[in-house]
């Protein structure tokens, strides 16, 4: 399965609050994603909230935008990616 960074920007930034209710929210995006064979792996937020990397696994960027129009959420850019990481060669 491919995997993807997705950018995302938010004007009025991200709050998920660490609660039931930002609990409810992810387990909505996990869910809507199913529908399309998407699985959002895990996530980078910066600092000012106003911006995420995301990183899903999912058969093409357009499932990727199907899910996320489901939960409306932003999509700025989707890009394929490969894992390097320092232990490739072992």
């Amino acid at each position: 399965m491919p995997r993807y960074v997705v950018e995302r920007e938010f004007s009025a930034g991200l709050i998920v609050p660490i609660n039931d209710e930002g609990a409810k929210a992810c387990c909505n995006v996990v869910d809507a994603n199913l529908t399309d064979g998407v699985t959002w792996v895990h996530s980078y937020v910066t600092l000012d909230k106003n911006k995420s990397y995301c990183v899903y696994d999912g058969p093409n960027p357009e499932a990727i935008r199907r899910a996320a129009g489901k939960t409306n959420l932003p999509v700025n850019k989707i890009s394929e990616v490969r894992v390097l990481d320092p232990y490739f060669y072992q």
